[in-house]
């Protein structure tokens, strides 16, 4: 995922601050929401621009209606000199090493993110604070894109930002205090991606490790090794060596009264490249958006409410596959891969297992041996060694779901929320392509679906009395049983690329990525990492009437990220919703369109030192705004 977080001020009724809602409407009873839609950017200045025409309807009990504007403010860029860390103050996507000193870049530049990813908004002691994710750091100050540049790193140990705020009696933002969070006590991070609100007010994202989980022999091992590199020299540097299990787990900051913070990483949720770990209502079920290709599908069960590290189970899915048309459909089951608690694998995990210690490998058929494909397209052989289960469960957790048969072909499964009252959730798969096609010559075969590159958001039905293969009782009413994609929320290719570049339709979602279902307003929010769309693109699905609106379209280039949903504070709801990257042309656009783009971008954001765009390499974070009281 990839940058500008957008508020959407709706007044509810609950407060946080002592704001003074001046609707008289705030307090009716509201029956629904309904959203118009925003035209896609047809000129140059609506192409490079972050904006909202929609206007929201509003139906009461009554049955009276009112019209409610939207409107986009900004609350800070990743270049700000707002972020104060020991006493000095530093731009807002300022990385920073294991003792919160500024990373520099080869140049003598700061690294600064322009990758604003998960984003939560807390209500903690009465007052607002805002947690936010830099996922990576692409470009150097001087232009250069990091992994192409010799004697540098393709990626940085990662950050989040806490900011304290101020809310205004219109439901305003501003940043009181920003600080970057300190990682150091955990190992620091890697690849922060999304995240969101847990049941008990917490922030919890995704620690996506791409990276790190190769196999020694393998041909993409070279990211491991690379990976590693940065660890420990940016990061430690060379005080310390990191190990692959020190990383890929879910990653909480609970934000105290006052600013403080506790920060944790749940090694009892077991490792993966975690888009987002997303908890159910009942504050124990959870559910894993697990990125890249030769992905699985994951869900934790917790031993205890809003408690993880007290315990819990590990199981993955397997998809049985009932239809391969719109998408596709599946029966779903569930493969348990293990029990333990947050002591437990923490313990495991500071022995500094290595792979080897848990499985035998090969890189070739060896009798005895499972083939796998877990995260990589290469087959890898393992044998479990015994008394390993409980490690391979949760240090190797989709290879060990791969071994025991569980389902490993998704590609780019993202974001994912639950319909509470509707018993539903839904999970973004990005791109329907490479191991969700049918393949020969395969360890398995699960998923056999035609080629969609704009891809799909994927509806999954929930219930409680289920049980694993092995028949063992699953104790969730969250476990999902049946998959299928809703027409709205299937993604449609173009024979070729429009006039802008555009290679997938612009009046439907391409590239589903981040999502957030609100109960208040029975509406799925989608944000896009679209490829295909030259603007990407905020979208609200009403799962009542299936009317898709546009609600947002973000700068071209950029990405739709940061997405959740507040119900109440202050009286007023929010939906975060950021954008990364700006300027990440597609190759698809016109050349000349690229060349006007980039002339008009200098003029209106200027260029720094190096002559590079200030527009490629700044995202803004703020919201939108405008609605009552919706509950």
């Amino acid at each position: 995922m990839k940058p500008s977080l957008l508020l959407l001020g709706l007044a509810l009724t609950l407060g946080v601050t002592s704001c003074a809602p001046t609707m008289s409407a705030q307090n009716r009873a509201v029956k629904s929401v309904e959203f118009s839609n925003t035209p896609a950017p047809q000129s140059d200045e609506e192409l490079l621009s972050t904006y909202t025409k929609s206007v929201a309807t509003v139906t009461y009990a009554d049955g009276s209606t009112k019209d409610f504007p939207l409107t986009y403010d900004v609350l800070f860029k990743n270049t700000d000199q707002i972020n104060t860390v020991n006493g000095k103050t530093y731009q807002a996507g300022q990385l920073f090493d294991a003792k919160m000193n500024p990373i520099m870049d080869k140049n003598g530049d700061p690294v600064v993110a322009e990758t604003a990813d998960g984003t939560s908004l807390l209500n903690v002691g009465g007052k607002p604070y805002l947690v936010n994710h830099w996922e990576y750091d692409n470009i150097l100050a001087n232009g250069q894109e990091a992994y192409k540049v010799e004697g540098w790193y393709s990626r940085m140990p990662m950050e989040m930002s806490l900011s304290a705020l101020k809310q205004g009696a219109d439901g305003k933002f501003s940043v009181e205090h920003q600080t970057s969070v300190d990682f150091s006590s955990v190992g620091g991070g890697w690849i922060f991606c999304a995240g969101g609100t847990t049941p008990w007010n917490t922030h919890l994202g995704g620690e996506e490790d791409y990276d790190l989980y190769f196999v020694p022999g393998e041909k993409a091992y070279k990211t491991t090794e690379a990976g590693l590199k940065a660890m420990n020299e940016v990061y430690f540097k060379g005080e310390k060596q990191a190990n692959p299990y020190d990383y890929g787990y879910p990653m909480e900051v609970a934000v105290k009264p006052g600013g403080g913070y506790d920060v944790t990483k749940h090694y009892e949720m077991g490792r993966g490249t975690w888009e987002i770990a997303r908890f159910a209502n009942d504050g124990r079920t959870a559910v894993y958006g697990d990125d890249g290709a030769y992905s699985g599908l994951f869900m934790f069960v917790g031993d205890k409410q809003n408690d993880p590290k007290a315990g819990g189970t590990i199981y993955a899915a397997k998809w049985q596959q009932t239809s391969d048309q719109n998408g596709g459909a599946a029966n779903i089951s569930w493969i348990r891969l293990g029990h333990s608690t947050y002591n437990e694998i923490k313990a495991l995990r500071d022995k500094g297992l290595t792979l080897g210690d848990i499985f035998e490998y090969s890189l070739e058929a060896k009798e005895g041996f499972k083939p796998t494909r877990a995260g990589s397209a290469q087959t890898i052989w393992l044998r479990l060694k015994p008394g390993m289960e409980q490690a391979a469960a949760f240090l190797e957790t989709r290879r060990y779901a791969a071994y025991l048969g569980a389902t490993t072909e998704f590609t780019k499964g993202e974001g994912v929320t639950f319909n509470d009252a509707d018993k539903k959730m839904y999970y973004a798969m990005s791109y329907v392509q490479t191991s969700m096609k049918a393949e020969k010559d395969v360890p398995a075969d699960d998923v056999q679906l035609p080629e969609n590159k704009a891809g799909a958001t994927y509806t999954f039905e929930l219930s409680g009395g289920q049980k694993d293969t092995s028949g063992n009782p699953i104790n969730s009413t969250y476990v999902a049983t049946r998959t299928y994609v809703e027409p709205g929320l299937l993604g449609h290719m173009l024979d070729k690329a429009d006039a802008q570049g555009n290679t997938a339709d612009v009046n439907a979602i391409a590239n589903t990525d981040n999502l957030y279902y609100s109960e208040a307003m029975k509406t799925l929010f989608i944000g896009e990492d679209s490829g295909n769309h030259v603007n990407n693109y905020l979208w609200a699905y009403n799962v009542s009437t299936k009317k898709l609106s546009r609600i947002m379209t973000l700068a071209a280039g950029s990405e739709s990220t940061g997405l959740n949903v507040v119900e109440s504070m202050g009286n007023y709801a929010y939906i975060t919703s950021n954008n990364q990257h700006q300027g990440d042309w597609l190759a698809s656009q016109p050349k000349e369109q690229i060349d006007r783009l980039e002339a008009l971008a200098k003029t209106k954001w200027g260029a720094n030192k190096y002559g590079v765009l200030n527009y490629k390499l700044q995202n803004s974070v703020g919201y939108l705004r405008g609605l009552p009281a919706v509950k």
